[in-house]
């Protein structure tokens, strides 16, 4: 296989999703078994001024839904972030799964050199190259985000592994 903005997004962030709801299984058997209300899990924050866990997994499903599409010149789907249970959460994933695995590797070529624009608020937009944005943008992000929800739940006493996270 040949290393390509395909190979170096779309499997990796497949793996570390499909990881990511496994490890949010985990958060509900802890939940049930420990008599929580699963809520407390997805609203746990490492610092007050950081998002909780709900938002991280929306974030890092959007960040690489968006990333994919824009380096693929494809049209990404919109979520509502509106997930307020565990299960509605693993749904998001599952979606964003769906729609990675509808991007064709072809939808890539040229996407290294492949000028973007990216809004990064009402007047702020960032120019990159399609293998900068990646390198720079897309992945550091989906990885802080699903580091940081991986986080939260050990935070909270969810028995996890290195293994969960990385498979």
């Amino acid at each position: 296989m040949t290393f390509s903005i395909y190979t170096a997004l779309i499997p990796p962030a497949k793996h570390i999703l499909e990881n990511q709801s496994k490890i949010l299984g985990k958060a509900a058997a802890y939940a049930e078994a420990q008599q929580i209300d699963p809520s407390t899990l997805l609203s746990a924050r490492l610092a007050s001024d950081m998002f909780p866990l709900s938002r991280q997994i929306q974030i890092a499903c959007d960040t690489v839904k968006k990333g994919a599409a824009r380096l693929a010149a494809v049209e990404a789907p919109a979520f509502e972030d509106n997930e307020s249970t565990i299960e509605e959460l693993q749904e998001r994933i599952a979606k964003t799964i769906a729609f990675l695995e509808s991007i064709h590797e072809s939808d890539f070529v040229g996407a290294e050199s492949r000028a973007l624009k990216i809004p990064m608020g009402p007047e702020i937009v960032m120019d990159f190259t399609g293998q900068d944005y990646l390198n720079q943008w897309v992945l550091p992000n989906f990885y802080f985000h699903t580091t940081t929800a991986y986080d939260l739940l050990r935070q909270q006493g969810v028995q996890l592994g290195k293994r969960d996270f990385l498979g």
